[in-house]
């Protein structure tokens, strides 16, 4: 019998849990490790937050999910790592410390004969003074709380301009290093749409705040897009709806603390500036999950499982060289820790070897660069692969072959709305093959030309809603739920 502890519950760690549970034997043991007792499917929190959506229908209870699938679950954090055991036993072994009210504090230990670390990320509002809906000045869409929030303070600026006074709203980053500018990107063009929609566009300002260093980056270097034997670029399909939208953009731009009606920032050519405003979604940098890592004496080796990020060590490579000598084949393929094979790391857990982007910083040396995005559906095939390798593993003996799926050799389809509705919405939906370029496959762009695209209109709506309500029936392992592809 073995014994599989995820720890995790989001995209990466859910879908992990759900093929090893299809895949293996009642006899061997499938365990998932969540502080939440809810999934939350986070492309959605952005309907949230302009009131589109209610928070019941982007999550739903884990547990009855996991009874009904014979996965054994536990509304626990988890704080440490004995990947060796102790001198006792040398069977690895995770802490946990249980969030479920009705355990509330207690800690526990969970054995594993195999771990997956799909713990995400931490929100890290802490690293721009003032950012956050926690004791903060600004508002999130992190979470279907938080984006629940984002929406009563948008009504708030609506019933403002409805009564004639002029609102700024900032929507984007709240820190030079922040990830998911996608997120930003969508809720900045959805607020605009509820703008319009509420008949008060013409009293709002709206600011789209970023680090990236021109429109259309997204964390991914920009794109290039082939369509109809033309080639054009991410960055003039972003300017030109951002001109139509008629969205202001601070680019290049670092969060340094943020007061009441107050940012005050940094821009890639050192400049410092302030700006004002009422209504603020700004998203946190992100953190590994905090945990630690010991020895079988005892002694803290996190610093060989984890880099300072906190995102874990896997099968990439990690040494230090210009970010022109990076190659696509440094991106990890099975995620595996070197440190210890029968551990992995998943989704925004693992760390990605270098950036995406092109690494930026002010003359002061403050990092203005986003940081590569790993979630959506690369998290998804994470999932997939790591179970697949483990099923292997399990029922084929260690020395099975490892399956492989590295995001310079993985597609990856992004729908961005840009204002909800079933006959006047909109989306910009984008395919880029692969995620990481890759020049010395792709020479001019480091992407496939036929498989990198990019339109936006009301059929992107469509399928961004679609895209919902597949991925939670999925996620709900409804019947045949297998068949819909990570």
């Amino acid at each position: 019998m073995a014994r599989v502890v995820i720890l995790g519950a989001g995209i990466s760690g859910h879908t992990a849990a759900l093929h090893l549970r299809r895949q293996l034997s009642s006899q061997h043991d499938v365990i998932v490790v969540s502080p939440n007792s809810k999934w939350n499917w986070i492309p959605s929190n952005i309907w949230v937050g302009v009131g589109k959506m209610k928070k019941d229908q982007v999550t739903f209870a884990l547990a009855p999910i996991y009874r009904r699938q014979h996965i054994e679950f536990h509304q626990a954090l988890a704080t440490e790592i004995h990947p060796e055991g102790t001198f006792e036993t040398s069977q690895p072994y995770v802490s946990v410390r249980y969030t479920d009210p009705a355990r509330a504090g207690e800690v526990a230990t969970l054995d594993y004969d195999y771990l997956v670390n799909a713990t995400g990320p931490q929100l890290n509002f802490q690293a721009t003074p003032g950012l956050g809906p926690d004791g903060g000045h600004s508002v999130s869409v992190c979470s279907a709380e938080h984006a629940t929030e984002a929406d009563a303070r948008l009504r708030e600026s609506i019933q403002l301009m409805r009564a004639g006074r002029r609102q700024t709203l900032v929507i984007g980053m709240g820190h030079g290093t922040c990830t998911c500018e996608g997120a930003a990107f969508e809720y900045a063009f959805n607020v605009e749409h509820e703008l319009r929609e509420a008949g008060v566009r013409e009293l709002a300002d709206v600011v789209y705040f970023t680090n990236e260093a021109e429109l259309g980056d997204f964390g991914v270097g920009g794109m290039t897009f082939g369509q109809r034997g033309f080639e054009t670029t991410s960055k003039l399909w972003t300017e030109s709806l951002f001109r139509e939208r008629g969205v202001r953009a601070i680019l290049g731009a670092h969060a340094e603390r943020i007061e009441e009606g107050l940012i005050t920032y940094e821009q890639l050519d050192g400049t410092h500036h302030e700006l004002a405003f009422d209504f603020a979604m700004l998203l946190p940098p992100f953190r590994g999950a905090g945990l630690s890592v010991f020895d079988r004496a005892g002694e803290d080796v996190s610093e060989r499982v984890f880099l300072p990020s906190g995102f874990m060590r896997v099968d990439g490579h990690y040494e230090q060289k210009p970010f022109e000598e990076w190659r696509a084949s440094d991106w990890p393929e099975t995620y595996e820790s070197p440190a210890y094979p029968n551990v992995f790391a998943v989704g925004i857990a693992f760390a990605p070897p270098h950036q995406i982007s092109r690494p930026r910083t002010s003359p002061s040396g403050t990092v203005i660069t986003p940081a590569p995005p790993r979630t959506g559906m690369p998290s998804g095939v994470m999932g997939k692969t790591v179970a697949l390798t483990i099923v292997e593993r399990i029922t084929k003996g260690a020395r099975a072959s490892s399956h492989r799926a590295s995001m310079a050799s993985m597609g990856a389809a992004c729908v961005a709305s840009a204002g909800t509705g079933l006959r006047r919405g909109s989306a910009a939906a984008m395919t880029m093959y692969p995620v990481v370029p890759d020049y010395q496959t792709y020479p001019s762009s480091g992407r496939s030309l036929k498989d990198t695209t990019g339109e936006i209109g009301l059929a992107g709506h469509w399928i961004k809603y679609m895209l919902h309500v597949m991925f939670i029936y999925k996620a709900q392992a409804r019947p045949l739920w297998f068949l819909i592809p990570e």
